[in-house]
């Protein structure tokens, strides 16, 4: 439980630099919008089936999805045969990918 209790605390730390940032008008209103949908954004774990056909549906390597992640390559398929899952950021961002596209992360 203190885990999420600290996740819960950095988010709001960098909702608050965010903020700032914003204010100092070094952030758009626009990435703000972005960001504030990404805080807000609830997913479901995604199955290593479904990483691996979304990877194929946009037609990108594991290389440049563990690129777009800032993840690495062995992440990615460990995410695809099942070893390891994607959690926070990552899983945020393929569901994105999944919901509007490559471009949306671009």
């Amino acid at each position: 439980m203190a885990s999420k209790k600290a996740n819960n605390r950095l988010i709001e730390e960098l909702h608050e630099t965010a903020e700032g940032l914003h204010s100092l008008g070094l952030i758009t209103k626009k990435r703000m919008l972005e960001y504030e949908y990404l805080r807000n954004l609830t997913v479901q774990p995604m199955p290593a089936a479904k990483i691996k056909s979304l990877r194929e549906r946009v037609r990108i390597s594991q290389a440049v999805l563990a690129a777009i992640l800032n993840t690495s390559v062995s992440t990615v398929q460990k995410w695809e045969v099942g070893d390891k899952k994607p959690s926070g950021p990552s899983l945020k961002l393929l569901s994105l990918i999944e919901r509007k596209g490559l471009n949306a992360v671009l």
